[in-house]
């Protein structure tokens, strides 16, 4: 899974299930010929009645992964439910100076709304900030720019948050058990998410004297590394009563690891929410029985976002007239008790 930093900002539960339950009304609004004693249009927050026309530009990196064309698919059906949003996206790169000049393209032809998420944050600050310098309010998704001038809104998952629900998950599962041990096979160890999630796992557990991380293993987000990784896990522990594994995808290696390797002894539980992990968590037929959601959904949030800045509107259900400056998401844990529900936002 890429590089993504995590920003406490307004927290938002639902938008793990529904963008629309997030923001209740994203957009548009009356016509701008309205009367004058209609004048606080501008001021109204946005909903689904069709308002003013929004372009709005989408660039985002490669979708090598599943959760990043999960990305690109949110956007582009968010945006075919509005008939007032016209959605420009570019292929993607996972090349800085590439994405770059497609963004370049994006502001010559003078989008009214940009959503990035970049290849690299960092790297691509200066975009940002051309874009916002050129009057096209950003919308920063997930992977975060490092100037807060080069977006105007920041929206994006929760890492820090998913290793601390992973860990109370577990930790619930466990309390009664004398001399409990879990593991963890992480994602990629320079990244900054992997440290985050690493974290919050960590904190979790100091809730839970009787329970002891014995082993961890980092693994490169592909189903090949979480196999190899998770076989070596394996092979060193020999008994272990649970595992939290920071990625869906790489669990699917590690779930083919376990199977091979002849052990239930244990419960799993997974990062993201793939579909394939909401799939085994349904059947239970596995050791996985719960993932901890970083929800694909928050593009099509993004787009809802872009297209409130693009029409001037404020979010439903709350009192400001303006979109909020930060939104992170919640990571919901999903088990059998609540798949059905989660289950159509997971991604292939």
């Amino acid at each position: 899974m890429p590089e993504f930093a995590s920003r406490r900002g307004l927290l938002f539960g639902a938008a793990a299930v529904s963008t629309g339950a997030f923001l209740t009304a994203c957009t548009s609004n009356e016509p701008s010929g309205e009367s004058a004693d209609n004048d606080k249009t501008s001021d109204a927050p946005a909903d689904d009645k069709p308002g003013k026309a929004v372009t709005i530009g989408f660039a985002g990196p490669q979708a090598d992964h599943g959760w990043l064309n999960a990305i690109n698919d949110n956007a582009r059906s968010r945006a075919e439910k509005y008939p007032d949003v016209t959605l420009d996206i570019t292929e993607g790169s996972n090349d800085a100076a590439a994405q770059i000049g497609q963004i370049d393209s994006l502001i010559n032809k003078k989008v009214d709304v940009l959503v990035i998420l970049p290849a690299d944050g960092k790297a691509m600050t200066q975009a940002g900030l051309k874009a916002m310098r050129a009057g096209i309010p950003v919308v920063n998704l997930d992977r975060v720019f490092s100037s807060p001038q080069a977006y105007r809104c920041w929206i994006g998952g929760d890492n820090y948050g998913m290793g601390l629900n992973a860990g109370h998950y577990i930790g619930e599962k466990l309390k009664d058990k004398e001399n409990a041990t879990v593991v963890e096979l992480a994602g990629i160890d320079n990244l900054e998410l992997t440290q985050q999630r690493t974290q919050g796992f960590d904190d979790a557990l100091k809730n839970y004297p009787n329970i002891k991380k014995v082993a961890r293993q980092a693994a490169e987000f592909t189903v090949e590394s979480g196999q190899a990784k998770m076989a070596a896990l394996l092979q060193a522990q020999q008994s272990f009563d649970a595992l939290w594994n920071h990625d869906d995808d790489q669990g699917v290696g590690a779930l083919q690891a376990i199977k091979q390797a002849g052990r239930d002894d244990f419960l799993m539980v997974g990062g993201a929410g793939a579909l394939s992990a909401m799939e085994a968590i349904e059947s239970d037929n596995s050791v996985l029985k719960a993932t901890v959601l970083y929800p694909p959904t928050m593009a099509a949030s993004a787009i809802d976002l872009a297209r409130a800045l693009g029409q001037g509107k404020g979010i439903g259900g709350m009192a400001e007239f303006e979109i909020p400056s930060s939104v992170t998401l919640y990571s919901a844990v999903v088990d059998k008790a609540n798949v059905a529900q989660y289950k159509p936002t997971g991604f292939k």
